[in-house]
């Protein structure tokens, strides 16, 4: 199963974009982020006739995350993370997908710090730690001054904070111990379009959860 991600930064005004991605990439499934539009909005015409079936968590104006499903329909078994109820932010979505539990994040940027933002990431990772501790992703962290470049121009970002580094390494610590899959990024890919699939060498091919 090829499972891919990508940041669309609005499916309605890069609809073109993600159709022709979707064209050459061909995931299995594919988890986008930043969607930029209502659930109505998305343009679920066009995906459908692309061959994608999607479940969708929209926004207005900004975040937003789905899950499509190439030749099948995604089931969503939840839209939002557990443990706080007054959180609207539309940045969680878990969908079953031909016997693949996947689930699309698009985590909290926390800028500036420190200040409100940044206290939301901090909860917000936290609520995902708990809640998904048999998933093996954490994006929007940079868990090593090593992942990142020129690293002094991004001392003071959210995403190289050390408390956030040690909810990836626990989160990382957690999941290890049980069967769990990666998106993996393909060797010169840019943020918008990450590939991998379970599988292979790469991940274990008893690999039933992955997190985009």
């Amino acid at each position: 199963m090829k499972i891919a991600t990508f940041n669309v930064n609005d499916a309605k005004k890069r609809l073109a974009n993600l159709l022709g991605w979707l064209r050459r990439a061909r995931p299995d499934v594919a988890c986008l982020q930043e969607l930029k539009a209502t659930d109505s909005e998305f343009p679920i015409a066009a995906i459908k006739k692309a061959g994608y079936d999607a479940v969708v968590r929209g926004q207005k104006s900004w975040n937003g995350v789905a899950i499509l499903g190439r030749a099948c329909e995604p089931v969503v078994t939840r839209t939002r993370l557990p443990r706080d109820p007054e959180d609207t932010q539309s940045r969680y979505v878990e969908a079953a997908v031909n016997g693949v539990l996947v689930a699309s994040i698009y985590a909290p940027n926390g800028n500036p710090q420190p200040g409100p933002k940044f206290k939301y990431k901090l909860a917000w990772m936290k609520r995902l730690l708990a809640h998904a501790a048999e998933l093996y992703a954490l994006d929007n962290v940079v868990p090593a001054d090593i992942d990142i470049y020129p690293t002094k121009s991004y001392a003071n970002n959210a995403l190289m904070q050390p408390e956030l580094r040690r909810y990836f390494v626990a989160f990382s610590i957690r999941a290890g111990s049980m069967p769990s899959a990666r998106c993996i990024p393909m060797r010169g890919c840019t943020r918008s379009g990450i590939t991998g699939e379970i599988g292979g060498s790469a991940t274990p091919a008893s690999a039933s959860t992955i997190c985009c």
